[in-house]
């Protein structure tokens, strides 16, 4: 692509004067690729200096300049011996530079983009069954995977880099791609990620408390999940006339709602809501709900468990209808998805007797949610098995230690991708919610096989504590395994040990049958 061009999507962008080669010597290269990773670039690329969490790229373009790099584009002349592009802001530079490149592909797709606290990639899983039932090709990003066409990709975050999303859409829409789902973070809201991408249905779930290592508090973190809704979102032309969906049941949804001049969709289970669950039935085998919308009455049968599963399912529908989709398609389509991975997944037990459930839940309203739709499922006694991360928000620690034990007859407390703490100090945390509830404390040998009342257990080893959190239940009883849900890693220190919840929990299984 001609210089020229790229310099055009960033006009609005540039600091006039501060390059010290001419627009038009500047127009006339031709640029092969667009990095941000100075270690990627070569010859004849282009070279966007951007600042991270751990290093900033304005410090390796001199390593770009010596692999070749065409030009580059700052926010701060650095001296380099290369033709410098000084902008406002790199990361939306970036992300436009990458629109351009890439031939803005969310133009030609219709995009659905899904963001809050919790919920988002069981939305996503709904919305794509949906739309597969529809007939339509689908594509996803999310934080379990980016896939389409039955291609499946590992996504090392939920909503990737602009330039990896522009190049993953791209690949999406040659491969045929009508519509996509994509999980939209607050990190990606807040540094442009989703900057330069269209999108044409917007769904907001829920808010609680996540990510304040990085939003610093509650309020921050509210005004980034909005902006896809009061800045994204108005910014794209939009192909569909419902351009949003927003749960009404959450406090920050209503508000969002009241105050959108967009065309949008409420949902609800307890209050008044455009789509809303007149009656459900939620058990372990699923959900049966009747589902009131504008238009007409919907049965739907789904193999999700719990009300907040509900809530998702009403999300989706929103987006079904936004996208003028027919009854059938979404009744077929919550129907057909079987699970979601990670998700209150099912870890079969060969003897038949106990319930084990791996969930990603890693914050406090989610733990709360999904072991609050246990209780009310399961008429024998609830075990859960849970750690916090490390190098993350401190102040869910205690928290999430005084939910699990509200809820739970035994907690078992272990570790969970400790980073670089310690994890008896994270645990140490987690103990001080759980002793406010008043459980006993049982030493993990001591523990016995007919343990009454409520008590706790410290096993910092994960995959020892999960065989012990097995291992204590009786017939009947169920387990919990949350925090790392689908992720197939723990990581301590700064490397990544190969470790699955799901296969740890079947092994545990395995023994104790035997």
């Amino acid at each position: 692509m001609k210089m020229v061009q790229l310099l055009n999507a960033i006009e609005n962008l540039r600091s006039a004067g501060k390059s010290r080669t001419s627009d038009a010597a500047l127009g006339a290269m031709e640029v092969t690729e667009v990095f941000y990773r100075a270690q990627a670039v070569t010859p004849a690329g282009l070279f966007v200096a951007v600042k991270g969490f751990a290093a900033d790229g304005h410090e390796f373009i001199g390593q770009a300049v010596q692999r070749g790099a065409a030009a580059v584009v700052c926010e701060h002349s650095t001296g380099a011996k290369a033709p410098e592009i000084v902008v406002s802001d790199s990361r939306k530079a970036l992300a436009q530079l990458g629109a351009e490149f890439f031939g803005h592909p969310s133009r030609r797709m219709t995009i659905v983009g899904i963001t809050g606290t919790s919920g988002k990639t069981t939305t996503c899983y709904l919305i794509e069954s949906i739309l597969r039932a529809a007939g339509l090709k689908v594509g996803v990003i999310g934080t379990v995977n980016y896939r389409y066409n039955d291609q499946v990709f590992d996504n090392p975050v939920t909503t990737p880099e602009s330039l990896d999303l522009q190049r993953i859409l791209a690949q999406m829409q040659a491969a045929g791609v009508t519509h996509v789902a994509m999980e939209i973070s607050s990190h990606a809201l807040d540094l442009s990620r989703v900057h330069a991408c269209d999108v044409d249905v917007a769904v907001f779930t829920n808010l609680s408390q996540d990510h304040l290592d990085f939003h610093h508090d509650m309020e921050q973190y509210w005004q980034s999940k909005r902006t896809l809704f009061t800045r994204y979102l108005p910014a794209s032309v939009g192909k569909v006339a419902l351009r949003a969906v927003i749960n009404s049941d959450d406090q920050r949804g209503r508000e969002l709602s009241g105050q959108l001049n967009l065309p949008r969709l409420t949902t609800g289970q307890t209050g008044p809501a455009d789509i809303q669950a007149l009656s459900a039935q939620c058990g372990l085998e699923g959900i049966e709900a009747l589902i009131r919308t504008p238009k007409g009455d919907l049965k739907i049968h789904s193999a999700l468990v719990g009300h907040h599963n509900l809530e998702n399912i009403l999300n989706a529908v929103g987006v079904a209808l936004a996208l003028d989709l027919g009854t059938q398609a979404i009744q077929a389509g919550i129907q057909h998805l079987g699970n979601v991975p990670g998700r209150l997944e099912r870890v079969v037990d060969p003897g038949g007797r106990r319930f084990v459930y791996v969930d990603y839940a890693h914050k406090p309203d989610a733990l709360e949610k999904v072991l609050s739709a246990l209780r009310t499922l399961t008429q024998q006694r609830i075990i859960c098995v849970f750690g916090c991360g490390g190098d993350r928000d401190r102040s869910k620690r205690s928290l999430m230690g005084a939910i699990a034990a509200r809820f739970s007859d035994l907690v078992v407390v272990t570790s969970d991708n400790p980073r670089t703490e310690r994890p008896e100090q994270i645990i140490t945390q987690i103990v001080e919610g759980v002793r406010q509830q008043g459980l006993r404390f049982y030493m993990p040998s001591a523990l016995p096989d007919d343990y009454t009342g409520k008590g706790y257990v410290v096993e910092a080893d994960r995959r020892k504590a999960i065989a012990l959190g097995i291992r204590a239940a009786s017939p009947g009883d169920t387990i919990l395994i949350a925090g790392k849900g689908h992720e197939p890693y723990q990581i301590i220190g700064k490397e990544k040990f190969p470790f699955d919840d799901r296969i740890e929990a079947g092994k545990a299984l395995e023994t104790l049958n035997r």
